[in-house]
């Protein structure tokens, strides 16, 4: 029997949400990180399934009207969304489904399952979390302002989610995270 089914973790883009999930999945066998779909392009070091399944607009649009996913939305410029199948696997192996999401799809997921337990992940400061953003992206992106008035409306909804972490020296920060998630496993 699965303790926790679902364990949602979120957080302003470049907060570290995604960081922390995948080290936690390499870790611990119990847990399957829950691989996402998306629009958006490739960044280096990236590939198919890894940390998306990369599809283009008109594919995603058609897995929409299939009814593919249990939540999807559009993060900045871009489509996301979580497929039925990859939860209906996971659970159907005995194991508990970790996922990183966006804020968007938070209220989606507990809404459809309510067992689910979240986890919401903050930056530092707005002014890391701008700073972290340019590191991982290379340089500036042109919709920074747009991300740091979203990290901004995200941080706003921390207060609705199970547990809260702050990000600021990553191996303390995980190992509270990593804490958290073997309590909820059981």
């Amino acid at each position: 029997m699965i303790k926790t089914r679902m364990i949602i973790v979120a957080a302003p883009s470049g907060a570290g949400k995604s960081s922390f999930v995948e080290k936690i999945s390499q870790e611990n066998p119990k847990l399957v990180d829950i691989v996402t779909f998306t629009t958006r392009t490739m960044r280096n070091g990236e590939k198919a399934g890894h940390p998306y399944h990369f599809i283009t607009v008109d594919d995603f649009k058609n897995k929409i009207e299939q009814n593919f996913f249990v939540e999807w939305a559009k993060v900045h410029t871009n489509y996301y969304g979580t497929s039925y199948s990859s939860l209906e696997q996971t659970w159907a192996s005995g194991k508990t489904a970790i996922m990183d999401i966006d804020i968007q799809g938070v209220a989606t997921f507990k809404s459809k399952f309510p067992d689910a337990k979240t986890v919401f992940i903050h930056p530092p400061s707005i002014e890391e979390l701008r700073r972290r953003i340019a590191k991982r992206d290379g340089g500036m992106p042109l919709d920074i302002e747009v991300r740091m008035a979203n990290a901004e409306k995200e941080i706003r909804e921390a207060p609705k989610f199970d547990y809260q972490i702050v990000n600021d020296v990553f191996e303390q920060s995980y190992a509270q995270f990593k804490k958290i998630v073997e309590e909820l496993l059981g």
